[in-house]
């Protein structure tokens, strides 16, 4: 077995165990460096440590610590809440109230399944409360959260992002993020006709006590930001109890200058990164600094809620590739790859192996991995990069809804437990018709037209 072949392998073994063990994939990956590095390819240890990507761990540190601190402040809350009063009683608009929250939260910079274990305890009591099916109200959230997260500032935006721009391949955020947030879109409409958003509309407006539900929303919110509902139905009432309130309702939901404060950050940071291409990493981190010293009282433990797992997971993956890169395995695999003979066959393969390993391992993992496996492939421009990037990473994200997914597991997890069996099976068959349709879709509308 030649040394590519061993060092694929292992790849693939990376994924296998952690999705099996539930260990984290990052950690696997940076000892499978250390072990492949020196008895596979004789490496140094500094060699393997050079793969290490440095531009990423900032991005991912700085956009996870400005969003820690922005639910500290209560920044998130108040946007939260402003969407639960903005639908006021119109039944019809909660889903999408849910999808709009869901795709902010991540496309300030919040891990997708974190925002997905904050809003799936609000979404599903809303559905409770309003006779929506759960499983439309869980689809909403999680597609909204994954559509956000390829904002230019969001976790699935930036990896990507940053890929593309290691690799020297042409490039748009603008189109990755739009393209991303229309898939996610055309999801969820689909979902809202599936599951009974027809009968929503039809019952109109319906007047109900949107204050207190809104009070119970932010409480549950703060409640899930304390980690995912797991285990017992107890357990799961037990995160959804309100706690006691330590200021007036209006105060909570009201903008104070630490919120504007915050907000006024967030929308620098998005003209900073669009209109004057600074670095979102450094950006992100430097604001989240100047609200550090500005208002020390809220910052604390914001360091602890710094995706720590996600960067470990990024870190290790993507180490684990340069690896690969520089000692040729990637090449040797881009080579096998157009020796397929039909270049549009290949494209449609990268894309379908994206969504069936994702609906089941990390989409963070798949990302950083998938795309640098396919450079040699597009640097031979036999496919558009700009398309096939596009339409792998919808491929391997709007598959989150799979309940075999950390965001599927949140919504099965906060759902009742007389429809958790329901909301399972659905979210299944669901998931792995989204495995099958996904490729075929993306691939038919952006990678056909451009070749």
């Amino acid at each position: 077995m030649s040394t590519d072949v061993i060092a694929l392998v292992v790849l693939a073994l990376v994924f296998l165990v952690a999705s099996v063990r539930g260990a984290n994939m990052g950690a696997l990956a940076l000892v499978a460096s250390f072990v492949v590095g020196l008895t596979v390819y004789s490496s140094s240890t500094d060699d393997i440590l050079g793969g290490f990507p440095g531009d990423l761990f900032v991005i991912l540190v700085g956009v996870t610590y400005l969003f820690a601190l922005a639910k500290n402040n209560g920044t998130v809350d108040w946007i939260v809440h402003g969407s639960v009063r903005l639908v006021g009683g119109r039944v019809a608009l909660v889903p999408w109230a849910m999808f709009v929250v869901s795709a902010i939260v991540t496309g300030i910079g919040a891990v997708s399944p974190a925002a997905v274990a904050i809003i799936a305890p609000i979404a599903l009591r809303f559905a409770s409360r309003y006779r929506i099916h759960p499983v439309l109200m869980g689809m909403m959230v999680v597609q909204g959260a994954t559509g956000g997260s390829f904002s230019p500032i969001g976790i699935f935006g930036s990896i990507t992002n940053g890929v593309v721009s290691s690799a020297d391949l042409d490039g748009s955020p603008a189109i990755l993020f739009f393209a991303a947030l229309a898939a996610s879109l055309t999801v969820a409409t689909i979902t809202f006709l599936a599951f009974g958003g027809r009968e929503l509309l039809s019952r109109g407006r319906e007047e109900d006590e949107l204050a207190d539900v809104g009070a119970d929303a932010a409480r549950t919110s703060a409640a899930a930001t304390r980690g995912p509902v797991t285990g017992t139905p107890g357990a799961a009432q037990e995160s959804t109890r309100p706690s006691p309130a330590t200021e007036s309702e209006e105060e909570s939901f009201s903008l104070n200058g630490e919120r504007i404060f915050t907000l006024l950050g967030l929308v620098a940071l998005v003209v900073g990164a669009l209109g004057f291409d600074l670095d979102v990493g450094f950006t992100a981190l430097t604001i989240a600094v100047i609200l550090t010293l500005v208002f020390p009282a809220s910052a604390k433990g914001a360091v602890d809620k710094i995706a720590w797992g996600t960067v470990l997971l990024i870190g290790g993956i993507v180490t684990y590739v340069t690896l690969l890169e520089t000692e040729g395995t990637i090449a040797w695999l881009g080579d096998r790859v157009a020796e397929v003979g039909a270049p549009l066959v290949a494209a449609l393969l990268i894309c379908f192996i994206g969504a069936l390993v994702s609906a089941f391992a990390s989409t963070t993992g798949i990302i950083g991995t998938l795309i640098p496996l396919a450079v040699p492939f597009l640097l031979t421009d036999q496919v558009n990069a700009i398309a096939l990037v596009t339409a792998l990473a919808i491929s391997s994200s709007v598959v989150d809804c799979s309940p075999f997914s950390t965001n599927g597991a949140l919504v099965v997890a906060n759902t009742a437990e007389d429809q958790r069996d329901m909301v399972f099976k659905r979210l299944m068959q669901w998931g792995m018709s989204i495995v099958v349709l996904a490729p075929l879709v993306t691939w038919t509308l952006l990678v056909l037209p451009t070749t």
